[in-house]
């Protein structure tokens, strides 16, 4: 019996599904940082007395480059899913950029935009 070089169409579009359920909550999560920074979201101390303002205007700076950095992560995030639907689109999802051979099917489940088969991904440690 030979080995599969790709994924069935039937395979990919059970992927895609995963891809797409995770690409939903990636930009719902994006958007709610994105807003944490610009105030978006309204709960902030702009409408109170300025004491207040002191008092959280570090706890605000820290806050706005945490939700930075994580809105940062899942714009990567996001991309990277995009670039899996890419590749479903294109027939080469799930085959490891490293030795050619399908990444496992409980990989891709785990991690829908990996690109790297386990082994592959040790090597690089």
């Amino acid at each position: 019996m030979t080995e599969k070089n790709r994924y069935s169409d039937t395979e990919l579009a059970e992927f895609k599904v995963i891809i797409l359920s995770k690409l939903a909550k990636a930009q719902e999560d994006y958007e709610m940082y994105k807003n944490s920074i610009t105030h978006g979201d309204g709960n902030d101390t702009q409408d109170t007395s300025p004491t207040f303002k002191v008092l959280e205007e570090g706890a605000a700076t820290l806050s706005k480059e945490e939700a930075g950095k994580l809105a940062q992560r899942q714009l990567k995030f996001i991309q990277h899913l995009q670039a899996a639907l890419v590749r479903i689109e294109n027939k080469t999802y799930g085959i490891c950029r490293d030795t050619g051979r399908l990444i496992s099917k409980e990989r891709l489940r785990a991690v829908p935009h990996a690109t790297l088969c386990i082994d592959a991904k040790k090597g690089q440690a």
